[in-house]
Protein backbone atom coordinates (compact mmCIF):
# COMPACT_ATOMS: atom_id res chain seq x y z
CA UNK A 1 0.00 0.00 0.00
CA UNK A 2 1.05 3.56 -0.59
CA UNK A 3 -0.18 7.14 -0.44
CA UNK A 4 -1.08 8.91 -3.67
CA UNK A 5 -2.77 12.04 -4.97
CA UNK A 6 -5.71 11.80 -7.40
CA UNK A 7 -4.81 13.61 -10.62
CA UNK A 8 -8.02 12.98 -12.54
CA UNK A 9 -10.58 10.51 -13.82
CA UNK A 10 -9.97 8.07 -16.65
CA UNK A 11 -12.78 7.69 -19.17
CA UNK A 12 -13.09 4.37 -20.97
CA UNK A 13 -16.11 3.68 -23.14
CA UNK A 14 -15.32 -0.03 -23.40
CA UNK A 15 -14.33 -1.90 -20.25
CA UNK A 16 -14.00 -5.44 -18.99
CA UNK A 17 -17.43 -6.60 -17.67
CA UNK A 18 -16.12 -6.58 -14.07
CA UNK A 19 -15.35 -2.88 -14.47
CA UNK A 20 -18.71 -1.78 -15.88
CA UNK A 21 -20.08 1.20 -13.95
CA UNK A 22 -16.80 1.49 -11.97
CA UNK A 23 -14.84 4.76 -11.79
CA UNK A 24 -11.17 4.72 -12.77
CA UNK A 25 -8.76 7.30 -11.36
CA UNK A 26 -5.31 8.48 -12.39
CA UNK A 27 -3.23 8.56 -9.20
CA UNK A 28 0.32 9.80 -8.58
CA UNK A 29 2.19 7.92 -5.84
CA UNK A 30 3.74 10.21 -3.22
CA UNK A 31 7.49 10.18 -2.79
CA UNK A 32 8.67 8.17 0.19
CA UNK A 33 12.09 7.92 1.83
CA UNK A 34 14.11 5.11 0.25
CA UNK A 35 11.63 4.64 -2.56
CA UNK A 36 12.14 5.71 -6.16
CA UNK A 37 9.58 8.09 -7.64
CA UNK A 38 6.83 6.15 -9.38
CA UNK A 39 4.90 7.11 -12.49
CA UNK A 40 1.18 7.88 -12.26
CA UNK A 41 -1.08 4.84 -12.60
CA UNK A 42 -4.72 3.94 -13.04
CA UNK A 43 -6.61 2.66 -9.99
CA UNK A 44 -10.18 1.53 -9.47
CA UNK A 45 -12.04 3.86 -7.10
CA UNK A 46 -13.87 2.02 -4.30
CA UNK A 47 -14.33 5.01 -1.96
CA UNK A 48 -15.69 7.82 -4.14
CA UNK A 49 -12.44 9.80 -4.13
CA UNK A 50 -12.16 13.01 -6.13
CA UNK A 51 -9.52 14.99 -7.97
CA UNK A 52 -6.97 16.39 -5.53
CA UNK A 53 -7.76 13.90 -2.75
CA UNK A 54 -4.93 12.18 -0.93
CA UNK A 55 -5.70 8.46 -1.02
CA UNK A 56 -4.49 5.08 0.20
CA UNK A 57 -3.86 2.72 -2.71
CA UNK A 58 -3.43 -1.05 -2.70
CA UNK A 59 -1.41 -2.37 -5.62
CA UNK A 60 -1.80 -6.13 -5.21
CA UNK A 61 -4.23 -8.35 -7.09
CA UNK A 62 -5.39 -10.50 -4.18
CA UNK A 63 -6.19 -7.43 -2.06
CA UNK A 64 -8.15 -5.93 -4.96
CA UNK A 65 -10.16 -9.15 -5.34
CA UNK A 66 -10.99 -9.11 -1.62
CA UNK A 67 -12.03 -5.45 -1.63
CA UNK A 68 -14.26 -6.00 -4.67
CA UNK A 69 -15.63 -9.32 -3.47
CA UNK A 70 -14.62 -11.01 -6.72
CA UNK A 71 -12.39 -13.91 -7.61
CA UNK A 72 -9.10 -12.87 -9.16
CA UNK A 73 -10.03 -10.62 -12.03
CA UNK A 74 -8.82 -7.76 -14.20
CA UNK A 75 -8.06 -5.42 -11.28
CA UNK A 76 -4.79 -5.04 -9.42
CA UNK A 77 -4.72 -1.43 -8.20
CA UNK A 78 -7.56 -0.02 -6.07
CA UNK A 79 -8.12 3.12 -4.02
CA UNK A 80 -9.14 1.79 -0.60
CA UNK A 81 -9.32 4.98 1.47
CA UNK A 82 -9.34 8.77 1.47
CA UNK A 83 -6.67 10.10 3.83
CA UNK A 84 -7.59 12.93 6.20
CA UNK A 85 -4.12 13.36 7.71
CA UNK A 86 -0.84 11.56 8.27
CA UNK A 87 1.13 11.74 11.51
CA UNK A 88 4.81 11.39 10.61
CA UNK A 89 6.96 9.10 12.77
CA UNK A 90 8.06 10.84 15.95
CA UNK A 91 5.24 13.39 15.87
CA UNK A 92 3.07 13.80 18.94
CA UNK A 93 -0.61 14.39 18.29
CA UNK A 94 -2.41 15.28 15.06
CA UNK A 95 -0.28 16.92 12.37
CA UNK A 96 2.79 16.92 14.64
CA UNK A 97 1.23 19.16 17.28
CA UNK A 98 1.65 18.64 21.01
Amino acid sequence: MFLARVLGEVVATIKHPHLAAQKLLLVAPEAAPGRAAAAPMIALDTVQAGVGDRVLVSDEGNAAAQVLGLPRGPVRTVVVGVVDEVDPPGASGPAGGA
